[in-house]
């Protein structure tokens, strides 16, 4: 072993072991959550490292609270204690007459105007505090403030074996050893630092032939939300100042040197770039969340700069600052020329700068868009035939199953993945597996499959999935 090995080994020149394990979950996004919590309801002791203060990742921390009706398992609980705290909100066409169709609207702008529609969330710092109390309820011990920096790995005459991961605290660097290790990070950290192989995130979305070579990951995003929005303040003025857009609005501003420059970029062009969603920001882009009047709203990272926050810590810092300084000139913007927006404040602001195309383990089996495609079917599925509309694939529908060997990374013998880590190319994961419900339906798998493993004494890779879990 290397002498930092050794250190775990209590010498004294390295980190202590400061607790062990069964199961050892790193990052508690809904994978990772959904993962600890059906572990440790199982009776093995479950330990998780979670960078920030609560659970819930990009939905809570990072502000998206995306609700809906239960999957079925751990998902359907947590919208039903969710709703039963009172932190689930609805908009809708009673609430909201002017939203569907409207142009500043995140997801219901493709609409037709009056077209009924739901749209549910969740209060994310509410629901946090709910996940981090079911999560002490089922005996699972949680580290919060607790950064993963790096894993002990025995390499062997097959695949390796993580023996323990290093983190950072309040306490100064420890050890945590376990016996299995599950990736719930939601960019595949736990795959890179242990050495399992992995695709970048970027590349020509999809490849063609005006790519100019460089690798841009679909870019990540900063949530933030405004209180004090009056909408049918905002409906009105859009509809007599034949200002939909708010180009009008825009224009004023520019003029007079408000509007930094990038901050309603045009759009891409070409056809090596993802859809149309995350590739400019030319109006306003915000959708109803928590209660009336307050909206979250979304800021991109510009897609042309190609930067890699999962990886590169010089990225990741460009991007908050830009983000951040966008943020805050929106936010001047509204208030000073946006009928509706006089009386809004800035009411909160992710806690990070979400990644949407990290790292791409490679498992036992990589689930390609052929794969969905041929409707193919596996002795390992871990559910039942799903349908899921690709919107990659020219919005057609299909029908697949996903194999457990896709929770397997290859070259390590004691990791199982969840959620955005599990491995997917890019066209099957990032479309349309990326959401609420079904990263929590993985992590819960996953669990599952790591308390079965501690029982029968088994490594993941030996253990029959013989049966859908869902």
């Amino acid at each position: 072993m290397a002498q930092e090995q050794h250190g775990v080994a209590r010498n004294a020149g390295g980190p202590q072991v400061a607790y062990e394990a069964d199961v050892v979950v790193v990052g508690a996004g809904p994978g990772g959550f959904a993962a600890a919590l059906q572990a440790a309801r199982m009776g093995v002791r479950v330990l998780v490292v979670e960078k920030l203060d609560m659970p819930g990742g990009v939905h809570t921390s990072g502000l998206q609270g995306s609700a809906g009706a239960g999957v079925g398992g751990i998902h359907s609980e947590l919208m039903e204690r969710f709703a039963a705290e009172g932190y689930v909100f609805t908009a809708s066409q009673d609430s909201h007459p002017d939203w569907a169709g409207n142009p500043v609207s995140h997801y219901e702008q493709l609409k037709k105007a009056g077209d009924p529609f739901a749209r549910m969330t969740f209060n994310p710092e509410g629901a946090g505090c709910v996940m981090a109390q079911m999560l002490h309820e089922a005996g699972a011990r949680v580290l919060y403030d607790t950064r993963f920096v790096g894993c002990i790995v025995d390499d062997g005459p097959g695949d390796s074996t993580i023996k323990a991961i290093i983190v950072e605290n309040a306490s100064g660097r420890q050890a945590i050893v376990g016996r299995l290790f599950i990736d719930g990070s939601g960019t595949a950290e736990l795959v890179a630092k242990a050495g399992a192989p992995f695709v970048r995130g970027g590349g020509p979305q999809p490849a063609t032939a005006d790519w100019d070579g460089i690798d841009r990951p679909v870019p990540g995003g900063l949530l933030w939300t405004m209180s004090g929005i009056d909408f049918a303040a905002l409906a009105r003025h859009q509809q007599h100042a034949k200002d939909p857009m708010l180009h009008k609005a825009m224009a004023e501003a520019r003029v007079a040197g408000d509007l930094p420059a990038g901050l309603y970029r045009p759009r891409m062009g070409g056809k090596g770039v993802y859809g149309s969603m995350y590739i400019g920001h030319p109006t306003i882009d915000m959708s109803p969340i928590s209660t009336d009047g307050t909206y979250v709203l979304w800021q991109n990272v510009p897609y042309e700069m190609a930067l890699h926050m999962d990886e590169n810590a010089e990225d990741n810092s460009t991007a908050i600052r830009l983000l951040r300084g966008f943020i805050n000139a929106e936010a001047q913007f509204l208030k000073k020329y946006v009928p509706g927006f006089e009386k809004a404040a800035i009411a909160s602001i992710g806690r990070y700068v979400g990644v949407r195309d990290g790292r791409h383990p490679i498992g036992e089996h990589v689930l390609c868009l052929e794969d969905v495609r041929a409707g193919r079917r596996f002795r390992d599925a871990v559910t039942r035939p799903m349908t899921k509309v690709f919107f990659w694939d020219n919005h057609k529908a299909y029908e697949f199953e996903v194999p457990f060997r896709c929770f397997l990374p290859k070259k390590i013998d004691n990791m199982i993945l969840t959620g955005a880590s599990l491995s997917f190319t890019y066209q099957s994961l990032f479309m349309v597996m990326r959401n609420f419900p079904w990263v929590t339906q993985t992590g819960e798998i996953a669990g599952f499959a790591a308390a079965r493993c501690i029982e029968k004494k088994v490594g993941p890779k030996e253990l029959a999935w013989t049966a859908p879990y869902f």
